[in-house]
Parts: C-alpha cells; structure tokens; sequence
C-alpha cells in the first residue's frame, strides 16, 4: 500500500535531495530507453546517464546508438547498446532474452519509440498500412518488450515504465487518427497494467507529450520551429521517471478534455473547423518534390 503516497514521498523526496545534494533515485539502477538514437530517447538517454544510471539504448540503427553511446561515456556516463526493431516480434523476444540474462531484471523503461502520421482520412482510403504500421511501432512493440520484462520486475518487487504517449489523446485532433489511437492503447494497457502489478511496487507513467522538435515532426511544415526542445521533455521523462506518476499531461490538453465532456458537440465543431483550415503536409499529400516522411528510431 506504499504506493497510495507515492506522490507526496516524491515531493518530499525532491526536496530532500535538493537540500542535501543526494542522488538521484535513478542512481545505479537499469534504464532501458528504446528509440534512443535520436530525438527525446537521445536527450533522455544523456539525461538518465547523469543521475547515475547504466543506460541501455535500443533502436534499430545501431550506427547512430555507437554515436549516442561513445558520447554518454565521454561525458563519464555508463552505456550499453542494443539494435532491435521493436515491429519484429522475434527479434523483441531475443533482446527480452538477453537483457534479462546480462541484467538479471531492468529497473526502468521508456517505452519512447514511435511512428507519427499525420494524414486526412480522405487521404487515407487505401493506406491500411499506415495503420498497421503505426500499431505495430506504437503499440504491440512496447506491448511486447514490457510483457517480457514485467515478471523479472514483479520479481524483484520493483519497476516502472515510462510511455511517451500524446496529448492528442486528450484533444483527438483530426488528421491523427491511427497516431492517436495507437497511442491510446498503449495507454490504456499500461494504466490496467499498474493496477494488476500494484502490490508488486511496478508502475506505469504515461507522458501525454506535446509538439517536441524531433526527426518525427519533420514532414510537416506546420510545425517548423514550434514545439518544446527535446531536451526540455528529457528533463520532463526524467521527472516521471523519480517522481512516477500516473499521468503527465499538459492544461491546453487538460482543458480540452474537459471540453470534450461537457460540450462534445460544440468542440466536435471547433476540430472539424480546424481540420478545414490546416490542411495535410506536403508529406502527406504524397508530393515527391518535397522531402521528409513519417519517421520512427
């Protein structure tokens, strides 16, 4: 029942160690970080390794995690690499394997990788695919890694696992639907998760995250220089990942969900306004002439 004070322990905790310079709580401890070669897994990766702890980076480029984990180590951090394409169930069960067999059990996961599309359904009609793909990436990939890690953490009576989800699940603005659903998901799992690995002392954080200027933003112009800094959220997922809260959301998303409730209608008219008027990327339109796509790490 530790767990009900969780909060108020985390509080006081974060005062405790400001006084008195102590740790972090991530301080020789495990943190699995996966989509670690770029973008927020990037910056949380350095982030985590200067609290103390031995970062696990995983992603499918292995190249670029050499390059994130020789700078870690320069900076005097303690890193480890571990390429995986997290669609690939095969390849998730051998790296769940090994892990486990090097680590014995990991103490933290950000499950941080992720497919965005941003596309209008009309647009949509014969893309299945994007459906299937953005499920595969941001669903049954952290699904199944977090599965094949949560009995090693129930064991050791202690876990927690960080999702980089979206705001958009609070908002559900048009032209994200499968984005936005597969990210719901996740975040779903993850709450009823926590519930059956609650006397267990395994918990589950899901980051409603905002517009961050990442590789995954690129396609779309309307988002050129808007958004938070990557490392700015890393030192928001490092909070999360001390403090474990339930959820971390933003007031814009916090309001609109109020909205969403008590006047459905009236903001299902405000969205299909907005749709009208910010219409689909370059991207998404298809047109070869302009660079840039959905992208994943």
């Amino acid at each position: 029942m530790i767990l009900i004070l969780q909060t108020p322990r985390a509080v006081l905790g974060r005062v405790v160690r400001r006084v008195t310079g102590l740790p972090s709580p991530l301080a020789g401890h495990t943190v699995l970080i996966t989509g670690a070669s770029s973008g927020i897994g990037e910056a949380t990766a350095h982030a985590v390794a200067r609290r103390g702890a031995r970062v696990l980076l995983v992603a499918r480029r292995a190249q670029a995690l050499e390059r994130v984990r020789i700078a870690i180590e320069e900076d005097g951090g303690v890193a480890e690499v571990y390429t995986c394409d997290l669609t690939d169930g095969a390849a998730v069960d051998a790296l769940v394997v090994r892990l486990l067999a090097e680590h014995g059990a990991v103490d933290y996961l950000v499950n941080n990788a992720g497919r965005s599309i941003r596309r209008s359904l009309d647009l949509s009609y014969d893309r299945f695919h994007d459906v299937e793909r953005t499920m595969a990436v941001n669903y049954f990939g952290p699904v199944r890694l977090t599965m094949g890690l949560l009995p090693a953490m129930r064991s050791q009576r202690f876990g927690h696992v960080v999702n980089i989800v979206t705001w958009g699940i609070q908002i559900k603005a048009p032209k994200f639907a499968p984005y936005i659903a597969s990210k719901t998901a996740l975040d779903t799992f993850s709450r009823i998760a926590g519930r059956e690995a609650f006397f267990d002392n395994v918990t589950f954080t899901n980051m409603r995250v905002s517009l961050v200027q990442t590789p995954m933003t690129a396609p779309t112009e309307a988002y050129s220089a808007r958004g938070e800094t990557a490392e700015h959220a890393a030192e928001r997922v490092v909070r999360a990942l001390e403090d474990r809260p339930l959820t971390v959301n933003t007031h814009v998303a916090d309001v609109a969900e109020v909205l969403n409730i008590i006047a459905p209608r009236a903001t299902d008219l405000a969205m299909a306004i907005a749709h009208k008027a910010f219409g689909d990327s370059a991207a998404a339109r298809g047109d070869v002439s302009r660079p840039g796509r959905a992208s994943r790490t």
